[in-house]
């Protein structure tokens, strides 16, 4: 039975995979594989703010107190929360429900290991195989070893003190006018506290979850409420996380968005100069703007171009030996840091620059020229190979033929949804917008749901 996609479970909530008994599956299944190889093991457990997070949190609790594993439940946290507090608790393994920045009625479950990172393909391959044979009755402690489930009171109060300290004790945000949206999600709590104690004027936006309005119309999928807050309360910086902090999506003084690729240019050069930069090497994505590529060569730093996807942006970094990568969606990860996409670590790095150098975000993000790019989602009914669709195939060709040397196209699936993405690059915003749409219709016609 195929339950892991590209990036742990995934689906639409109350429908298979993700239903409680295959929750309560996966419990077990985790737990059976934990228990044969170490005793006793612990698990840590959060989520953000989704409805449906409160029936997957009580299976997967079930399925591991059932094989004997001890439970720490921490409740709504950001997915980076759930890694810090799994290597902070020495946990043999952490889990986070979330469907990250999808809407409220579809959910995820992913895990990690020990230190934080997601679990290898052979360990879910291996769970996968559980589910399928229903292989757990040889495997029940007896009554008196059935773990035991126990609510972790400081886990917010850790996560905070650990983001605030990889910002320098010796600056802090008093001068600073922040708008910043928590997407009705994870970050909701937590978010709000860490630029607050590091003195910043804060006005917040999505910091009133009701289980249905995470990402709805607000946080880094929809960065327009920070843009006018910004403009509103003439605020020096705009922060947009999405529904479990992972990512991060900044707006300048001018209510200019400033995307992943051009905060990761930001940093990159920031810890070039500061001799920080590990091998002076970066990772990116095949989505990463030329203008991206561009300014990184312009320094001398190499680009290591990863899939799309922070696990993946994460294995080259660990392949490479880089510490610091990151996606135009807002993953920023740095490995000296956390094992994992931190929305507010990376916002508070790019924050750290501003002070240091006393730059406005617009003056820091004027050394990426982006190229003009598009990305257009059409909805599939299914995803054959793109190969396979002769249509598709012929749009694509004559769209790089159009564009020559001057752009580049992407064509993929989404690894969470039903979704084939279009991504067109190249020197002029009208020709972009209209060859990416040209790509689209094609698709629509062959496999459009």
């Amino acid at each position: 039975m195929k339950v892991f996609g590209t990036d742990g479970v995934r689906g639409r909530a109350n429908i298979s995979p993700m239903v409680p008994e295959i929750a309560l599956a996966l419990g077990r299944a985790a737990g059976k594989l934990l228990a044969s190889k170490t005793d006793k093991a612990r698990v840590v457990i959060g989520k953000d703010t989704r409805l449906s997070c409160y029936m997957f949190e009580n299976a997967l609790i079930a399925g591991l107190c059932s094989m004997g594993v001890d439970t720490l439940m921490v409740g709504p946290l950001p997915t980076p929360g759930v890694a810090f507090i799994t290597r902070a608790y020495r946990a043999d393994a952490g889990i986070i429900i979330s469907a990250s920045h999808n809407p409220y009625y579809d959910n995820g479950i992913k895990f990690f290991d020990s230190e934080g990172f997601k679990l290898p393909d052979a360990w879910e391959a291996e769970m996968e195989e559980m589910i399928t044979k229903n292989d757990f009755q040889d495997s029940l402690p007896a009554a008196d070893q059935i773990g035991k489930n126990t609510r972790v009171s400081d886990a917010d109060g850790r996560y905070i003190e650990f983001v605030k300290a990889t910002f320098p004790r010796g600056l802090n945000l008093k001068n600073l006018t922040i708008v910043l949206d928590c997407a009705n999600g994870g970050g909701y709590k937590v978010a709000p506290l860490v630029f607050r104690e590091l003195d910043a004027k804060v006005h917040t936006y999505g910091v009133q979850p009701n289980g249905l309005n995470i990402n709805l119309d607000c946080g880094s999928m929809h960065p327009e409420t920070v843009q006018k807050g910004v403009i509103e309360h003439r605020a020096d910086v705009g922060v947009a996380l999405d529904g479990d902090a992972d990512r991060v999506v900044m707006v300048d003084e001018n209510a200019q968005i400033v995307d992943g690729d051009t905060m990761l240019a930001i940093c990159a050069r920031d810890m070039q100069r500061r001799g920080l930069l590990k091998n002076n090497r970066v990772v990116g994505t095949v989505m990463s703007n030329f203008g991206f590529i561009k300014s990184m060569e312009g320094l001398g730093i190499e680009v290591i171009r990863s899939q799309v996807g922070d696990r993946y942006v994460i294995q080259d970094m660990l392949e490479n030996e880089a510490n610091l990568g990151g996606e135009q969606s807002g993953h920023v990860i740095f490995l000296d840091h956390n094992t994992t996409g931190d929305g507010l670590v990376c916002a508070l790095q790019v924050l750290r620059i501003m002070i240091e150098s006393d730059s406005k975000l617009s003056d820091l993000a004027s050394f990426v020229q982006r190229y003009p790019q598009t990305l257009v989602n059409v909805k599939v009914g299914s995803k054959p190979p793109l190969n396979n669709l002769k249509e598709v195939q012929n749009a694509i060709v004559q769209v790089e033929k159009t564009l020559g040397d001057s752009g580049r196209v992407l064509v993929r699936y989404s690894g969470t949804e039903n979704i084939c993405r279009v991504m067109v690059e190249g020197s002029k915003q009208k020709q972009v917008i209209q060859l990416a749409n040209t790509i689209a219709s094609a698709i629509k016609q062959e496999i459009g749901q």
